[in-house]
C-alpha cells in the first residue's frame, strides 16, 4: 500500500519533542506541509532547522493550547499561508502525577486544561476550515491509561479517557462533512516526559513483562499510525480509539507465553 499525503497541510500540537516531533518529521517525509505548535520556542527552532532540509513547506508557532485567542491567531495565519488545513493532530499533553488525596486542585486543573480543553479549543478553531473544505482528519492523543489507569495517575487517566469520548462524540458531529476523528492510545513509549528507558533495569523488566510484545514502543510506531489515519486509505475509520501498546494486558499474564516459548526452545 502506498500512502500519498502529498500537498496536504497538517497542524500538530506539542510538536517540540518526543512523539509530537516525530509525527511532524514523519509527515514532512510524506510531503506534507507541516505546522508545528509548542510552548517551547527553542525546541521549535531546533525542529525548524531539521525540517529545513526535508523539502515541503513548514512553519512553527509558539502556541499554548489553552489560549483560545492565540490558537485562533495561528489558525488564521495557517489559512492565510497555505489556504487549508487537512490534518489536525492534538498531541500536546501533560502527565499530572499524584494520588488524589495529595494532588492539588491546580495540578488537576492543569491536566484537564491541557489534555482535554486544549484538544477542544484546537478542534473548535480548525473545524470551520475543514467544514468549508468538506474534508479533514482530526487525530487526538489519548493513552492506554484511558483504558486501564495507573495508580498515582488518576488525573492523567481521567483526562485521556475524556479525550477518547470527546473524539467519538466529535466524529458523530462531523460525519456529514466527511471529517474523520480518531484517537490513538500509546502504551510504553519512552519519552522525555515518562523516562521509561531511564528506569533501573529491574523496573524496566517489570513493566515490559506486562506486554505481549516485550519491547518498548517507539515514536515511529505512532508516526506510522498517524500517517495512515491521515490518509485516504483510512477514510472509513472514525470514532475509534486505537491501541498502540504492544498488546499491553491483551491477555491476563503475557509473561506466560514467554515462559512457554522458552520451554519449547530448551534442548530435549
Amino acid at each position: 500500500m502506498h500512502i500519498n499525503l502529498e500537498g496536504r497541510v497538517a497542524v500538530v500540537t506539542g510538536a517540540g519533542r518526543g512523539i509530537g516531533r516525530e509525527i511532524v518529521l514523519r509527515l514532512a517525509r510524506e510531503s506534507v506541509t507541516t505546522v508545528a505548535l509548542d510552548i517551547n520556542e527553542q525546541e521549535l527552532e531546533s525542529l525548524g532547522a531539521e525540517l529545513a532540509s526535508a523539502g515541503p513547506p513548514a512553519s512553527q508557532f509558539v502556541c499554548d493550547v489553552t489560549d483560545l485567542t492565540r490558537i485562533e491567531e495561528v489558525v488564521d495565519e495557517v489559512v492565510r499561508l497555505y489556504g487549508r488545513i487537512d490534518i489536525l493532530v492534538n498531541n500536546a499533553g501533560v502527565i499530572g502525577p499524584g494520588t488524589l488525596d495529595t494532588m492539588s486542585a491546580d495540578r488537576w486543573r492543569l491536566c484537564f486544561d491541557v489534555n482535554v480543553t486544549g484538544t477542544f479549543l484546537m478542534c473548535r478553531a480548525v473545524i470551520p476550515v475543514m467544514k468549508s473544505q468538506r474534508s479533514g482528519r482530526i487525530i487526538n492523543a489519548s493513552s492506554f491509561a484511558a483504558v486501564v489507569p495507573s495508580v498515582g495517575h488518576a488525573a492523567y487517566a481521567a483526562s485521556k479517557a475524556a479525550v477518547a469520548h470527546l473524539s467519538r462524540a466529535l466524529a458523530g458531529e462531523l460525519g456529514p462533512w466527511d471529517i474523520t476523528v480518531n484517537a490513538y492510545a500509546p502504551g510504553m513509549i519512552p519519552t522525555e516526559m515518562n523516562h521509561f528507558a531511564d528506569l533501573p533495569q529491574d523496573e524496566q523488566n517489570r513493566l515490559l513483562g506486562t506486554l505481549t510484545l516485550r519491547r518498548w514502543g517507539s515514536t515511529d510506531d505512532i508516526g506510522n499510525l498517524v500517517c495512515f489515519l491521515a490518509s485516504d486509505e483510512a477514510g472509513y475509520i472514525t470514532g475509534t480509539l486505537i491501541d498502540v501498546s504492544g498488546g499491553k494486558l491483551a491477555t491476563q499474564i503475557p509473561a506466560v507465553a514467554y515462559e512457554l516459548a522458552s520451554a519449547e526452545e530448551q534442548p530435549q
